[in-house]
């Protein structure tokens, strides 16, 4: 299985985004909403559609990195907020021809003390259905820190909702769940084979500097191992400069070309045109 590599929509310009998926050989983009930046009135939602058009033919998967936006929120009022706004975005993501929306729980805060579980499972809920009824496939991602960050619970937030996986190796690796080695890296997708529907990719999480691209393969190679494990067809370089992210794609471009190189069905492959033509 060769997976799709995307990145995100790291130039405002649209067409600077198609030039540099061309220029680097990506195959989609990964679109991060911005919250000050939503279309508010139709005509707008109409031009912002418009916009998503001029990136096809490349594939256009959607992410709400949305701080304290939460649906499980203690107050019902904020819950009902956040149910709103996820509401709205899974109108624009469907208007535009998306197929799949990753979310968050509990994203800019520093304890799951304002939240509610409960809530969090019956509005996730309620949002995946309301997805599923525009053809927006919902994925719950995993953070470093918080519920998402336990495999355990993480499992039964996807198990109860119907929500699908979006695995964020570096969240992953920095959680500490896996730091403490309560837990391992794949507890979070062996669960959900078949499920995991996008990955994002670089090494680590560190408080103060974001996302860190891996220095080499090794410091990423067995996570992209479990990605291969469970099927997972849309991987997202998620750094936003664009020397590491062409340095991570530059690794991932080396580990895919040596599975390649390893698998004997493709050297048969190879073989077949040279045969029927009597070489």
């Amino acid at each position: 299985m060769k997976p799709k590599l995307a990145f995100c929509n790291i130039f405002p310009n649209t067409n600077k985004l198609v030039e540099f998926a061309h220029d680097y050989g990506f195959s989609g983009i990964d679109w991060s909403f911005d919250m000050n930046q939503l279309p508010e009135t139709p005509a707008e939602e109409s031009s912002w559609a418009n916009d998503m058009s001029i990136l096809s033919p490349l594939e256009i998967r959607f992410h709400c990195p949305f701080y304290q936006v939460d649906l499980g929120h203690n107050d019902p009022r904020e819950a009902e907020i956040a149910k709103t706004l996820f509401r709205k975005i899974i109108r624009l993501v469907s208007k535009a021809g998306g197929k799949y929306l990753t979310i968050h729980i509990g994203l800019g805060h520093n304890s799951t003390e304002p939240l509610s579980w409960d809530g969090t499972t019956n509005n996730l809920r309620d949002i995946v259905q309301f997805g599923a009824q525009h053809r927006v496939r919902i994925c719950l991602e995993n953070l470093a820190w918080g519920w998402t960050s336990k495999p355990n619970l993480f499992e039964k937030l996807i198990r109860r909702s119907g929500a699908a996986v979006t695995f964020d190796i570096g969240h992953a690796h920095a959680s500490e769940s896996v730091r403490s080695q309560q837990y391992l890296i794949e507890d979070f997708i062996t669960p959900h084979d078949g499920n995991v529907l996008n990955a994002h990719i670089y090494h680590t999480e560190l408080s103060g500097q974001g996302h860190l691209p891996p220095e080499r393969l090794e410091d990423i190679e067995g996570r992209l191992d479990l990605l291969q494990n469970v099927g997972c067809e849309w991987w997202v370089i998620e750094v936003k400069e664009p020397e590491g992210l062409l340095q991570t794609k530059q690794l991932i471009d080396s580990y895919l070309a040596k599975l390649t190189s390893d698998d004997p069905d493709s050297d048969k492959e190879d073989l077949i045109p040279k045969i029927a033509a009597g070489r």
